[in-house]
């Protein structure tokens, strides 16, 4: 083991000799009950259907003498907290290094509750979920116990293609000056978006002798395509089915969700026949189950077109590092309109609708006061939670990023959040690796990753975002360090 030290950062990283390179994979499922608390939006939700399956989807990588774990969750996300107990669990049970477990939500906003900072004391928090986050750790320890006992000789190879009109940058300038998020389908006061999607699709497949090849799909953008009180894997898991049976069941197929913060399916300006099977939500946000499916058909489609097509890579030694990324905290100003008196008034009237039940609809006592409705609302009693929370908080943070590599070829590197989907381009753009596959919400949930423009501009995930201004290029900084010192 060595230490890694650059660009004031400590990094821990292992190297080892390489031996025969080998590839397991493992599905275990964690459905919640009925009557589990459901996050995602701010508004009280228990889940009374289930619509599809949620599990864990993990890929093991050896090459002989170190091993590394990937994992993805069908959930909205997983706390630094509960991260720490999966990976503890993870790492008794197996023996892998801990920064060698990228532990990844997908971020279905229609899943069980894993976010929990301290779920003993969340009032949101049933004894369902108390038990539902204790049996979620102990799959994540069967998942990598399961993974690693499939591990069979295997090799890499790599494909690219696009998915065309299923992620849309969210938000858009308005007529009034102002950016808003999620502004509505159609709406005559937009004058243009702010950012693009990026469309890329990224495929790697792994052949493994006596195993069926497995699929690892990185796409990004929002997983809020269903809504209502119904539990579901949403795009990321409905392309898993569509992909195996498309592959006629001689496949395995896991899907990481990349740099998604700033995207998602909303097409504010569609075609003809572009919002079948989607209707308006409680916040102006078209949604439903059909268009999630139409979106996990277009992806499969996507990687079922280069997927018998790939170009081979050469596995080698696995190399895996950690770091902590130090960024400025989002703190508001004595001087500021939106002071923490303001955010308490806005507070305790949103926690108020949520505990009478009216949170989030046209009754909500915050749009009573003042006159907020739709994302506008979701978007302020967010700036309000945001300076609540940071009133005493330190004046940093520092941010864990989590990378591995399988030699020269591949390198998997997650963030503990939701970065903006430009971090991700600019990150693969500088990576030394073939192939880099990124993932949000990886080890942890801390919030949004914008970008400094968006903080001028406003819109949803500035204002929610706890960390300041240099957020984004800290962390592509930071993780393209990491990358480089994983590369021979």
């Amino acid at each position: 083991m060595r230490k890694l030290v650059f660009a004031g950062v400590l990094a821990v990283a292992c190297s080892v000799v390489a031996g025969e390179f080998k590839a397991g994979f493992s599905r275990v499922d964690i459905t919640p009950p009925l009557g589990s608390f459901m996050p995602g939006y701010y508004k009280l939700r228990y889940a009374k259907e289930v619509l599809d399956p949620l599990q864990i989807n993990m890929v093991a990588f050896s090459d002989g003498k170190t091993t590394a774990l990937v994992a993805q969750y069908d959930t909205e996300a997983i706390s630094d907290a509960v991260a720490d107990k999966m990976r503890d669990a993870i790492v008794k049970a197996t023996g892998v290094p801990r920064d060698a477990i990228l532990l990844h939500a997908s971020h279905t906003h229609d899943s069980g509750f894993l976010a929990a900072a301290d779920v003993a004391n969340d009032k949101r928090a049933t004894d369902v979920d108390r038990v539902y986050i204790e049996m979620c750790v102990a799959r994540s320890a069967d998942a990598a116990l399961a993974a690693i006992a499939d591990l069979k000789p295997a090799k890499l190879s790599c494909g690219r293609s696009v998915a065309k009109r299923i992620s849309f940058g969210r938000r858009y300038l308005m007529k009034n000056g102002k950016v808003q998020t999620n502004p509505g389908t159609n709406n005559p006061d937009i004058v243009r978006p702010v950012g693009t999607a990026d469309d890329t699709v990224q495929v790697l497949r792994i052949d493994r002798d006596g195993g069926k090849p497995i699929c690892v799909i990185n796409f990004q953008t929002h997983p809020d395509v269903v809504g209502g009180e119904t539990i579901t894997a949403d795009w990321p898991g409905l392309t898993r089915t569509v992909f195996e049976a498309a592959t006629f069941g001689e496949s395995l197929c896991v899907v990481i969700n990349g740099t998604q913060g700033d995207v998602n399916h909303c097409n504010v300006m569609p075609r003809p026949g572009e919002l079948n099977g989607l209707k308006r939500d409680f916040d102006a946000v078209d949604r439903g189950y059909d268009h999630a499916k139409h979106m996990a058909n277009v992806l499969a489609a996507s990687a079922l077109s280069v997927w018998m097509k790939c170009a081979p890579l050469e596995a080698g030694e696995i190399r895996y590092a950690a770091s902590l990324v130090r960024v400025p905290a989002n703190k508001a100003k004595d001087s500021d309109v939106k002071n923490l008196a303001w955010a308490n008034d806005v507070w305790e009237l949103h926690a108020k609708a949520d505990k009478d039940g009216v949170a989030a609809t046209p009754n909500d006592y915050v749009t009573k006061k003042y006159g907020w409705t739709d994302m506008e609302l979701t978007t302020e009693v967010a700036r309000a939670g945001r300076i609540r929370n940071m009133a005493k908080h330190a004046d940093y943070h520092d941010l864990p990023l989590t990378s591995f590599a399988i030699g020269n070829s591949v390198a998997f590197g997650g963030f503990p959040g939701e970065p903006f989907n430009d971090i991700g381009v600019e990150v693969r753009k500088a990576s030394p690796f073939r192939l880099t596959i990124l993932s949000c919400l990886t080890n942890g949930c801390r919030g949004y990753f914008p970008f400094s423009s968006s903080f001028k501009e406003d819109g949803y995930e500035a204002a929610t975002s706890p960390f300041g201004p240099s957020v984004a290029d800290d962390l592509i900084s930071g993780e393209i360090a990491l990358l480089k010192k994983l590369h021979d």
